[in-house]
């Protein structure tokens, strides 16, 4: 089993930044896509970003480029999601997510997840 938990949620005013971080243990893949979900209140979980195993390529939902960013630290088995600009709409809790494959991630689903993280803008 592969065990995920996310940190760095919480707070934050309109127009400011968060940075999440999930770090992976237990029977990861030897080579594994990495991304982000979040899910807001009375809606379904959705796709927010993915990095494939080596970082060389990332993924992101159209409501979040250009402000979110994705990266990932394979010493630490470590993923992060920094937020800047942020928006009353990116209220939700966070979940990453582990796959072998980054598009299944970016397809919207993931073998593998955490229990989420809660962030919430103010407006």
């Amino acid at each position: 089993q592969v065990q995920l938990v996310e940190s760095g949620g919480g707070l934050v005013q309109a127009g400011g930044s968060l940075r999440l971080s999930c770090a992976a243990s237990g029977r990861t893949p030897s080579r594994y896509a990495m991304g982000w979900f979040r899910q807001a209140p009375g809606k379904e979980r959705e796709f927010v970003a993915a990095i494939t195993w080596n970082g060389g390529s990332t993924y992101f939902a159209d409501s979040v480029k250009g402000r979110f960013t994705i990266s990932r630290d394979n010493a630490k088995n470590t993923v992060y999601l920094q937020m800047n600009s942020l928006k009353s709409e990116d209220t939700a809790v966070y979940y990453c997510a582990v796959d072998q494959l980054t598009r299944t991630i970016a397809g919207g689903t993931s073998e593998y997840w955490g229990q989420g993280t809660q962030v919430t803008v103010s407006s």
